[in-house]
């Protein structure tokens, strides 16, 4: 960030008028105009450090995995940013509502970034002048040869302005609009993740429950077979070891049921701290309802860097760095401050402001440090070195986005041939399960074959359930992997 000249003299033309009592700049001289010009004109120069220029990274021309992919068409009704709505949930429309307004996690990170923006504030003020009044009274003796006490008044203004010669000043602004962006974008990044948290925790909750509802149809199933098996049993058919078993597959179900109701309670728990909620106050009705399960297209791999915000986060925070070296550099150089202070003394308030008693001074002064016992040199090394680690850290954080998108876009297509592979079994498993049945119903096989079915049956609902868990959950992961909009 460059000062323009018109700025730098208007300031200092509301800072030196020509008649005011406080800055009499008609006496500096001709000395006093060369430094100031000598001033202006450095302030237009370069700064030091290097100019920064963002990174290089190799981005494929599409991803690996996106040739498995059948393409999506993306919907154009949905507005850019509310990517939850393609799944069609009124309860996940409304819970992300909440999330957005009351997340504890998004209101530290927006705190974050309004604190950044005050730091920039405060290093762009070190680019202006700075101007103090004050006003006092002292009482005393003149000098040791004399005993008499007199009083002094005085009121007085003084302006003081390190000028910016070799852009140290500019640079440490370059470095906090960088963090301010880097902040920005880390807030977008927060907020990204807390919403994919939270749909990944509802769209659970809402497999749990119907996977709930299958178990408790299966629990129902399994009584009714140890009651058949009871009335077998009395009519002297099977053993008491059928009876044994089915009771223990009916209680086993049971079990199941209790320990997917401990998964819903704990997504339950979960969803309320992410809203901010006590756990005790808050609860979600039971879906009877899948949420739509959507094909998400991931776009061009040259958009991710774009797209996603903590690709953004992380390149400023490149800038920033290669900002703080030109600062460290700066270092090197000698600094240049002027002052100047005007005001009024006399022994009596009466007629302090007049012109006899008026008092002024004005002045450069040129600072540079001879010996600081390699201070100076430690500090650009550590700016180096941490500009170094930031650009790896830039690198790897693009590095790792494309394997997440490409990670969950070969997830979303292996799961969905395994969805439709398991759905295949179960509905052999459900038909086996029915044919079995009848057949000990009629007699013609024992319980242990109606044993062996039902347990194939519920694993292999358990399994598409677990398919179907690990699909919303590779879809949502893709969403915020390709940066949550498309």
């Amino acid at each position: 960030m460059k000062i323009p000249a018109r700025t730098t003299r208007e300031t200092l033309n509301r800072l030196s008028p020509e008649s005011g009592p406080f800055f009499p700049m008609r006496q500096v001289g001709a000395w006093g105009a060369l430094v100031l010009g000598t001033c202006l004109l450095a302030l237009g120069g370069c700064a030091a450090g290097p100019d920064y220029v963002k990174p290089k990274m190799d981005v494929p021309a599409q991803y690996k995995e996106d040739g498995l992919w059948k393409t999506a068409r993306p919907n154009d009704e949905i507005k850019r940013g509310e990517w939850w709505r393609i799944y069609q949930d009124t309860q996940l429309d409304k819970l992300m509502d909440t999330l957005n307004r009351q997340s504890p996690t998004i209101a530290q990170a927006e705190a974050q970034y309004r604190q950044a923006q005050a730091l920039l504030r405060q290093a762009e003020a070190s680019l202006f002048p700075s101007l103090s009044v004050s006003a006092g009274k002292t009482r005393g003796t003149l000098s040791s040869s004399s005993s008499a006490v007199t009083s002094q008044y005085s009121v007085s203004g003084n302006v003081s302005w390190e000028l910016d010669l070799w852009g140290g000043i500019r640079r440490n602004v370059e470095a906090g609009e960088a963090q301010a962006a880097a902040s920005a974008a880390q807030l977008a990044a927060v907020r990204l993740s807390s919403q994919s948290q939270l749909a990944t925790a509802y769209l659970q909750l809402v497999v749990a429950d119907l996977q709930i509802g299958q178990l408790q149809a299966s629990e129902n199933a399994l009584k009714e077979t140890l009651e058949l098996t009871r009335n077998q049993y009395n009519a002297g058919y099977v053993s008491d070891a059928s009876v044994a078993q089915a009771e223990s597959q009916w209680k086993t179900a049971q079990a199941a049921t209790v320990d997917k109701r401990l998964t819903r309670a704990q997504l339950e728990h979960a969803i309320a701290v992410a809203l901010g909620q006590v756990p005790a106050s808050f609860s979600l009705p039971v879906s009877q309802h899948a949420p739509h399960l959507p094909l998400i297209p991931p776009g061009l791999p040259s958009t991710l860097l774009e797209r996603r915000p903590d690709i953004a986060s992380a390149e400023r925070t490149v800038a920033q760095a290669n900002a703080q070296v030109g600062v460290a550099q700066a270092a090197f150089f000698p600094t240049l401050s002027l002052s100047a202070s005007g005001g009024y003394r006399n022994s009596t308030l009466a007629n302090l402001i007049s012109l006899p008693n008026r008092i002024w001074s004005i002045g450069p002064q040129l600072a540079l440090s001879v010996f600081d016992a390699g201070l100076r040199n430690a500090q650009s090394d550590q700016a180096i070195a941490s500009y170094d680690a930031s650009v790896a850290s830039y690198r790897k954080t693009v590095l790792t986005a494309f394997q997440e998108v490409e990670d969950n876009l070969s997830a979303q297509t292996m799961l969905k041939q395994q969805a439709e592979l398991q759905e295949a079994a179960l509905a052999a498993a459900k038909r086996s399960e029915e044919i079995t049945l009848n057949q000990y119903n009629a007699g013609v096989v024992g319980y242990i074959n109606v044993l062996t079915a039902q347990n194939s049956r519920i694993t292999a609902e358990n399994t598409l359930w677990t398919v179907k868990n690990r699909q919303y959950i590779a879809n949502v992961a893709l969403i915020a992997a390709i940066g949550g909009q498309w």
